[in-house]
């Protein structure tokens, strides 16, 4: 069991961030938002709840449920229903057999409806059965204006998110390691186990090529969408996660974003307050505590404080090691956890020996015994 007591978070220091933020940017796009992907804080929004289609920025939910529910080598066979589809492809047929990686990379780099659509149904059984899955994962995420109805992102009146949701949905996925090393890629190959040859696919998000820090995520286009674009940059410790829908310029449109964006926000860090464990079998009685990394979020200026939780254990046993852990510290916002810590030893304990243990119990009681018998 942890001990644990709040603070009200006190920032403390502004790391590596201009002082002034730069005139919020004009954009075409009808719908765009610019968030910290750490915190979730907004720092830029025009009609962000507003219903729209994605188009094919869809499949960073096709892509991330593949990743996450899937094994990345196994093989599935693609069936006529899952490449009878209009739209961009990976180029699969009828008969091909194709790991679960190579459709999440045929998902991302040639946004290929063919991918997707193979991925669906080889784990759900349906597609309808597929945008079950992704409409729960939607819920989780707290998606409130968003559903889905086809893993590709091809049109659907009832097929529809937001900036703001998508923007979540992205700060999610940009957590998944597995998931970056495919979106990040600006060129890949699959080789499928039924073909001699391997396919080189080129990625169609730009920025990756022309915008320092970009690694991902994906772009998107219908006729009914317009140009849809969600990017994630890395810069000086904060990731930033723009999202544009129906947007005719949307390259520039997240170029200035991201310029915006890093000129407004700063890297706030938290004083920990000074803490200790008790400790158990030692010639001390107390171990004091520390935190193993630096806590800080990236955040805008003028947002309320965040609130910092310290969970320690009760108590603990010597032999303590330096650096062994003895609890956590982690920044809230609300009920959402956007950063945390270990906490951990400053020192080593060593337990108390036996023979130390015997002679300390052998003096007490020779000490108790004077003081009881000699006279007054």
């Amino acid at each position: 069991m942890l001990h644990r007591f709040i603070c009200t978070a006190v920032l403390l220091a502004v790391l590596g961030f201009c002082a002034f933020a730069a005139q919020e940017p004009t954009v075409s796009a009808r719908s765009a938002v610019l968030m910290a992907a750490d915190t979730g804080e907004v720092l830029f929004a025009k009609n962000e709840h507003e219903r729209l289609a994605m188009a094919s920025t869809t499949k960073i939910m096709t892509a991330l449920l593949t990743i996450e529910q899937a094994t990345p080598d196994r093989l599935v066979t693609a069936t006529p229903e899952a490449v009878r589809v209009e739209g961009t492809a990976m180029g699969l047929k009828a008969g091909d057999r194709v790991s679960f990686h190579d459709l999440a990379v045929g998902m991302l780099l040639p946004s290929g409806n063919d991918a997707a659509n193979t991925a669906a149904l080889s784990i759900a059984g349906s597609l309808h059965g597929f945008a079950d899955l992704m409409n729960q994962k939607a819920k989780d995420l707290g998606m409130t204006n968003t559903h889905f109805v086809t893993p590709s992102g091809l049109d659907d009146e009832d097929h529809y998110s937001t900036a703001y949701d998508m923007a979540l949905l992205a700060s999610y996925a940009v957590r998944n390691p597995y998931f970056v090393q495919i979106c990040s890629a600006q060129t890949a190959s699959v080789h499928l186990a039924n073909e001699a040859f391997s396919r080189t696919y080129r990625n169609h998000n730009r920025l990756l090529r022309s915008l320092p820090g970009a690694f991902g995520v994906k772009t998107g286009f219908t006729k009914k969408s317009g140009r849809c674009l969600v990017s994630a940059v890395r810069g000086s410790g904060v990731t930033l996660v723009c999202v544009t829908l129906c947007d005719p310029n949307d390259w520039q449109d997240h170029e200035k974003l991201v310029d915006y964006g890093f000129s407004l926000v700063h890297r706030a860090s938290f004083s920990l307050p000074a803490a200790s464990v008790r400790v158990y079998g030692a010639g001390v009685s107390r171990v004091a505590v520390h935190a193993a990394q630096e806590l800080s979020v990236p955040t805008a200026s003028g947002t309320e404080p965040y609130q910092l939780r310290v969970m320690l254990k009760p108590y603990c046993f010597a032999p303590v090691k330096q650096g062994q852990v003895l609890g956590t510290a982690a920044v809230y916002d609300r009920e959402r956890c956007v950063a945390s810590t270990a906490l951990v030893a400053e020192t080593a304990v060593p337990s108390v020996t036996k023979e130390i243990r015997k002679d300390g119990l052998f003096q007490r009681m020779i000490r108790r015994f004077r003081k009881e018998h000699d006279p007054a």
